[in-house]
């Protein structure tokens, strides 16, 4: 087995924070496991846990008691450290999501999903890569477009060819539909849509949701509405 990950688990709440630690034991395998090497219940507590360990994932409540999960990513940028920050909220308003990704966050996972999005945004951001929910993806890049002058690259985008059938699939992908929920609204079987989002992902060269929203999104294929 691989040398196990360092977690600091940072929640105002002891009980959510054992259910933290008995849900990473289950993510234990030959590939990886997961050792909590400290536990924080305040910003401040958090920031010195981060200095004294230097962990390689802080699983960050944004909601503390004392202070903020926002307090600790705007600390944790002058620190030099290189831990990766999963945001775990019981908030998934656009301006919670758009602040903590914004300050340094490398995912946001709502706590009522953390039983099953929490494995796969662990392994996405170790990976260097961006986690968001598709749900959530959506909603934070059009308040994103909105508060900034950057824009969509559509003279980029036109050099991937999607069918129409792959754009509308993309599109409703985009506004945060499930597979079951695209095929009802296009009158197609779930199949067919998996069928089409293979074909997508490779047009745009991506291997998830997440990174299919963005980079949709990024070149102007299609808008969130």
């Amino acid at each position: 087995m691989t040398d196990a990950i360092s977690v600091l688990v940072v929640d105002d709440h002891a009980e959510f924070r054992q259910g933290l630690r008995t849900l990473l034991g289950f993510y234990t395998d030959e590939a990886a496991s997961f050792e909590v090497v400290a536990e924080a219940n305040s910003a401040e507590q958090a920031i010195e846990m981060l200095e004294a360990h230097n962990p390689k994932i802080a699983l960050l409540d944004m909601d503390l008691g004392e202070g903020t999960g926002l307090d600790v990513l705007q600390r944790l940028k002058t620190l030099g450290l290189e831990t990766r920050v999963l945001s775990l909220s019981a908030h998934c308003e656009d301006e919670w999501i758009f602040q903590a990704m914004q300050a340094g966050a490398k995912g946001y996972v709502a706590k009522d999903k953390l039983a099953t999005q929490l494995y796969d945004a662990l392994r996405t951001v170790l990976q260097d890569e961006i986690y968001l929910d598709p749900q959530l993806t959506s909603r934070f890049f059009r308040l994103f477009h909105s508060s900034t002058s950057i824009r969509p690259v559509p003279i980029e985008g036109t050099k991937i060819r999607l069918t129409d059938r792959e754009r509308e699939v993309l599109y409703w992908l985009v506004q945060g539909a499930s597979n079951e929920n695209i095929a009802k609204e296009l009158y197609i079987t779930v199949a067919t849509v998996k069928a089409h989002l293979t074909a997508v992902f490779e047009k745009l060269k991506v291997r998830s949701r997440t990174q299919a929203i963005v980079k949709a999104l990024k070149l102007g294929l299609v808008e969130a509405d």
